[in-house]
C-alpha cells in the first residue's frame, strides 16, 4: 500500500487513490463525491450516494445500500484533499471558458468532468505497470503485486481488524447494512485476530 500510494503521488488523481485506501470507500462512491460532502474542519466525508456508467450513460443513484454515511479522515487525508482542492483549483482557471464542470465533484478531469469509473481502474493497473517495468533504471527488487482497485478497499478493512478496531466500527465505515457481513466476508482475518487473542490476554494479565 505505502509504496503503491507512493508511486501514485505523482499522479493528479493521487487523492484518489489516497482517500480510497484510508476510507474503504468504494469507486463509484468516491466518483459521487462533492466537495459539500467534504468537511475539513471536522475531519469528515458524507458518503450520500454513488456514480456509475451504464450503456455509456452516467448515473449516480443511492449507495450501494440506500444509506448514506459519514467517514471519519485522519489529519494527513485532510492535507491530500486541501491539495487536491488547489489543483483544481488551478486546472479551472487554466481551463478558463472551457471548464465544464456543472458540478462540485471533488474528482474531475482537467477540463472539470466527472471521472468515468473505468479510468481509475485502468490507472491503478498502469501505475503499477508503470512502477515494476520503468522505462528507466532497474526493475525494482520487490515488485508490486497484481492487484484491483477494490482491493483497497480489502485492505482498509483487513488492516483495521488486524489492529482490534470492533467489527462494528469496521462495517460502518465501508457501508455494510449489518456487521453480518462484515464477519462473513472477513471470516478469515477474524479467525487470525482471535487465534492471538489467547496470547494477548495472558500478556496482560502477567504484566
Amino acid at each position: 500500500m505505502r509504496t503503491f500510494l507512493a508511486v501514485a503521488r505523482q499522479h493528479r488523481l493521487f487523492a484518489f487513490f489516497h482517500l480510497a485506501a484510508y476510507t474503504g470507500a468504494r469507486r463509484g462512491e468516491l466518483l459521487n463525491l462533492r466537495w459539500s460532502d467534504v468537511d475539513l474542519d471536522a475531519c469528515e466525508i458524507t458518503i450520500t450516494g454513488s456514480a456509475a456508467f451504464i450503456d455509456g450513460e452516467r448515473i449516480e443513484g443511492t449507495t450501494k445500500t440506500g444509506r448514506t454515511r459519514v467517514v471519519s479522515i485522519d489529519e494527513g487525508t485532510v492535507r491530500v484533499l486541501k491539495e487536491h482542492r488547489r489543483q483544481q483549483a488551478a486546472d479551472k482557471l487554466l481551463a478558463g471558458e472551457q471548464w465544464r464542470g456543472t458540478d462540485d465533484h471533488v474528482f474531475t478531469t482537467g477540463w472539470g468532468d466527472p471521472i468515468h469509473p473505468d479510468t481509475v481502474s485502468s490507472l491503478m493497473r498502469l501505475l503499477i505497470k508503470s512502477y515494476n517495468n520503468p522505462k528507466d533504471g532497474p526493475k525494482p527488487a520487490e515488485p508490486l503485486p497484481r492487484a484491483r482497485l477494490h482491493d483497497l478497499r480489502h485492505i482498509h478493512a483487513t488492516t483495521l481488524l488486524l489492529a482490534g478496531v470492533p467489527v462494528h466500527v469496521v462495517a460502518a465505515r465501508l457501508g455494510h447494512v449489518d456487521p453480518s457481513v462484515t464477519l462473513r466476508v472477513y471470516a478469515h482475518v477474524i479467525r487470525a485476530a482471535e487465534a492471538s487473542a489467547a496470547e494477548i490476554f495472558a500478556k496482560a494479565i502477567e504484566t
